[in-house]
């Protein structure tokens, strides 16, 4: 079976005063229809420009390399793989909303403050279905709000961005994400949901309100999620796979309960070590910090901080190594 995303060699290059940069290099990963990938690593590991190269919407003078096949949508209109990374501006803008949508880590900075909150769900509608009637995109906008589960959706559709909870204004952006897909005349089709960090500045409750949702929507709708995230105890809840990165790579991927339990990677292992649990009281933190992407090691990006380091983590950078099925991780010990 065809993953609803397949992504292979995706490389971003970036310039700076010292010269290009990779935030993102050669990262492959695939995530199917119905399934959610974690993403995980520290901030500056990639994670966000992976996904805004994914969307299209990288900063001007951004360079990108290697490819990233979105599946073609079920029913009418149907089509076969695309690489999203060499479509036009206008096929992306076609495509994002409506059959890949992103969800932003602090929705207050991504709804307009002076907008109420269903006319920007139906701004999305209108964009993908212009000639939709009035009513109609009404109607569609309030099942997207529904879906989203935000309740008393006649009210909360009038209100402005201020006047709701963080948790409610996160809500809205899952509804803003899937009100194109479900305007769909023909049958809701799988598509690509990236969620950035989405319950970062949520309190633990209403985090777990928009987990729960979240895995309601991969279900009913079929959704593909790419989860990104720093926090591994989110990964444990919502994720089926799990892909880590460091520096720009992946340095280990498969799936979650095994990662988590036996992870391979010294990098991964010093996460969880470093995680915070009441059980365990003083955290034990990674030594040393993340290298500048301008000045990285020939190597192993991690050998610095590595307390199992061997001379040749320092001579070229590892491949992807089988662990177990289809763990692998980039190590020279595995």
């Amino acid at each position: 079976m065809k993953p609803l995303l397949d992504v292979r060699g995706l490389t971003v290059e970036l310039p700076t005063a010292q010269g290009w940069v990779r935030p993102v290099n050669e990262v492959s990963l695939r995530v199917g229809a119905g399934e959610c990938l974690g993403l995980v690593g520290e901030s500056g590991s990639g994670k966000t420009m992976l996904s805004l190269a994914l969307m299209g919407l990288l900063p001007a003078g951004a360079r990108v390399r290697g490819e990233a096949w979105l599946a073609g949508r079920s029913g009418a209109g149907s089509g076969a793989q695309r690489n999203v990374l060499q479509l036009s501006d206008e096929e992306m803008r076609e495509l994002r909303g409506r059959e890949m949508a992103m969800i932003f880590q602090e929705p207050m900075t991504s709804l307009n403050p002076v907008m109420r909150v269903g006319a920007q769900v139906e701004e999305v509608i209108r964009a993908h279905y212009p000639k939709m009637a009035a009513e109609l995109v009404r109607e569609k906008m309030l099942e997207a709000l529904r879906w989203a589960a935000v309740p008393e959706v006649e009210e909360r559709a009038r209100q402005y961005p201020h006047q709701l909870s963080g948790g409610l204004r996160q809500r809205v952006m899952i509804a803003m994400a899937i009100a194109a897909g479900l305007a769909e005349p023909t049958l809701v089709q799988a598509r690509l949901l990236i969620a950035d960090e989405p319950t970062t500045a949520l309190d633990v409750t209403v985090q777990k309100e928009i987990l729960e949702l979240l895995r309601k929507l991969r279900g009913e709708l079929g959704l593909g999620l790419l989860f990104i995230t720093h926090d591994l105890g989110v990964v444990a809840q919502v994720a089926d796979r799990v892909a880590v990165m460091y520096a720009g790579r992946v340095v280990e991927e498969g799936p979650v309960k095994e990662v988590l339990e036996a992870p391979r990677h010294p990098y991964t292992q010093g996460l969880l070590v470093a995680s915070p649990k009441l059980e365990r009281g003083k955290l034990t933190p990674i030594p040393g910090s993340v290298p500048k992407l301008t000045a990285l090691p020939p190597g192993c990006a991690f050998e610095p901080r590595c307390g199992f380091r061997r001379y040749e983590c320092g001579v070229a950078v590892p491949e992807l190594r089988t662990a177990n099925a289809d763990h692998v991780a980039r190590c020279v010990l595995v």
